[in-house]
C-alpha cells in the first residue's frame, strides 16, 4: 500500500483534470493568436467538443505528478500535460472514424464524425495535433531551450511512426484489414499505441525536472510498466465491462476480431499479468522515496479503474 489514501488520490486527479479543462479551454478559445489568420468557428467548436468535458485526464496528471518529484513548477508541467492531452484526443477522434474502428459513441456522447461528418472529424483531429506542438514548444514551460527540444522531440517520437501511430497501423493488420497473415505482437501493438503516451507522461517530468540518467530510467521503467498495465485493464474492460460506465460500447475488440491480452492469456492470466507490473511498477520508482507515493497510487488505479 502506498503512502497516498485513494481519497487523497482521487482528489489530486480531480484537481489535475479540473486545472487541465480549464487549460484547454484557453487553448482553444476563439482568440487569435500571433501568426495566425483565423479560428474558424465550426474547426474550433469541433476540436472542443472533443476535447472539453470528458476524460479523467490520466496522460496530463502523470506529466504534474511525475515533473512534481523534481518540484517543477506545476504551470509549466500542466502546459506539457496539456499538449499531451491534445495528442490524445486527435487519436480517439481519429481512431473512432468509419475508416479505423467505427464507433459511434465516445465518453457517453455521439463520436464526433456521428455529431459532425468526417471531413470536420478529419480536420479537428489534425488541429489538435498541430496545437500540441505549438504549446509544447513555448518559453513559459522551460527558460533552457534545449529542454522544450527534448520534451518536442520525445513527444514526436511517442506519438509518431514508432510510436502510437505506428501502433495503430500494426493493430489495423492484426485484424486483417490488409490482408496476409502477419504475425500479432500484442505487447508490441499496446507498447506503441497506448503504452506510448502513457509512457511520455511519466518521461515528460524527468526531462522538465533534468533528472540524472537514473532518475531517467526509473520514470521510463515505471511508464512502460504502467502503460502495459493500462491496456490489459482496458481489454478486461471489454470483456467484463458495461457500456454505461466505459461511455463507449463494451465487446467492440471481440466484434472487430482483435486479438487482445485477454484472448492471449486469459481473464486470470491477464489479471496476474497486472499484478506483475504493478509490482514492476513500484519497484521502479522506489528510487525516489516518499516523493513516488502519487506515482504508485497511480499504478494502482489504473489497474483497478472501472471504466
Amino acid at each position: 500500500m502506498t503512502g497516498t489514501s485513494p481519497s487523497d488520490f482521487a482528489k489530486r486527479l480531480d484537481k489535475t483534470a479540473d486545472d487541465t479543462e480549464a487549460l484547454l479551454g484557453r487553448l482553444l478559445s476563439d482568440d487569435i493568436l500571433h501568426d495566425e489568420i483565423a479560428r474558424p468557428k465550426r474547426l474550433m467548436d469541433a476540436m472542443r467538443y472533443s476535447s472539453l468535458n470528458g476524460g479523467k485526464r490520466l496522460r496530463p496528471f502523470l506529466v504534474v505528478e511525475s515533473a512534481a518529484v523534481f518540484g517543477v513548477s506545476r504551470e509549466a508541467a500542466l502546459l506539457v500535460g496539456a499538449a499531451l492531452e491534445c495528442i490524445h484526443c486527435y487519436s480517439l477522434i481519429h481512431d473512432d472514424l468509419p475508416a479505423m474502428d467505427n464507433s459511434d459513441l465516445r465518453r457517453g456522447r455521439p463520436t464526433l464524425h456521428k455529431k459532425t461528418d468526417d471531413a470536420t472529424a478529419i480536420l479537428a483531429g489534425d488541429g489538435l495535433l498541430t496545437l500540441a506542438f505549438d504549446i509544447v514548444t513555448r518559453d513559459e514551460i522551460h527558460r533552457d531551450a534545449n529542454v522544450r527540444l527534448l520534451l518536442t522531440r520525445a513527444l514526436a517520437r511517442c506519438a509518431g511512426i514508432g510510436g502510437m501511430v505506428g501502433g495503430q497501423i500494426l493493430d489495423l493488420a492484426g485484424e486483417g484489414r490488409f490482408g496476409g497473415n502477419e504475425p500479432i505482437d500484442v505487447a508490441r501493438i499496446q507498447q506503441m499505441k497506448t503504452g506510448a503516451l502513457l509512457r511520455y507522461g511519466c518521461i515528460a517530468g524527468a526531462i522538465l525536472g533534468q533528472a540524472s540518467q537514473k532518475e531517467y530510467q526509473a520514470l521510463d521503467d515505471y511508464g512502460r510498466a504502467l502503460g502495459e498495465a493500462f491496456q490489459i485493464a482496458d481489454d478486461l474492460l471489454d470483456v467484463e465491462g458495461d457500456a454505461a460506465a466505459l461511455g463507449k460500447p463494451a465487446g467492440a475488440d471481440a466484434a472487430l476480431g482483435k486479438t487482445t491480452f485477454v484472448t492471449q492469456l486469459g481473464i486470470e492470466g491477464a489479471k496476474q499479468r497486472v499484478r506483475d507490473l504493478l509490482a514492476r511498477a513500484d519497484s521502479a520508482v522506489s528510487i525516489f522515496g516518499d516523493r513516488a507515493a502519487v506515482l504508485q497510487a497511480a499504478a494502482r488505479f489504473v489497474a483497478e479503474r472501472k471504466s
